[in-house]
């Protein structure tokens, strides 16, 4: 499984917002240039953040973006999923869907299953509270 620029800008977006909204929103082009990624893309991400009610959009000269909800209700998990679909590594984990007709009999499924289960382990018990966390701390503010 390879995330995609899609999710990955997704991650960065999201704590970016997290980063500076401090009670006003945060424009496209100031994270655009923080971040070093084109407005025009971001504008697509934002889209399905904003159509998912992950972030909501303030219009005007002041306007920009905002959390709907709190840091920590945002799982790593949620947005890469919200943005690249399926995290699975393999189609034959996704579902009925995609159900391979030698499953039953297929030994390598069970790898394939521990590892989409250990990557959902993971992006799912991290949250953009963590991920502020950890900014804080490589940057040498600790928060109480």
């Amino acid at each position: 499984m390879k995330i995609s620029t899609k999710g990955r800008y997704a991650l960065r977006l999201m704590l970016d917002v997290a980063l500076n909204e401090k009670g006003t929103p945060v424009s496209l082009k100031d994270i655009s240039r923080r971040q070093d990624i084109s407005e025009k893309y971001l504008e697509q991400i934002i889209a399905i953040l904003n159509k998912a009610g992950y972030v909501r959009s303030i219009r005007g000269a002041q306007g920009g973006y905002l959390l709907t909800r709190s840091p920590e209700e945002y799982s790593v998990g949620d947005i890469l999923r919200l943005t690249e679909g399926s995290l699975a590594p393999v189609a034959c984990i996704d579902g009925a869907e995609s159900e391979c007709l030698k499953m039953n009999d297929c030994v390598t499924y069970l790898v394939y299953k521990k590892i989409n289960d250990a990557i959902n382990e993971v992006v799912d018990n991290i949250t953009l509270q963590d991920l502020l966390d950890w900014k804080n701390e490589k940057n040498g503010m600790y928060v109480i």
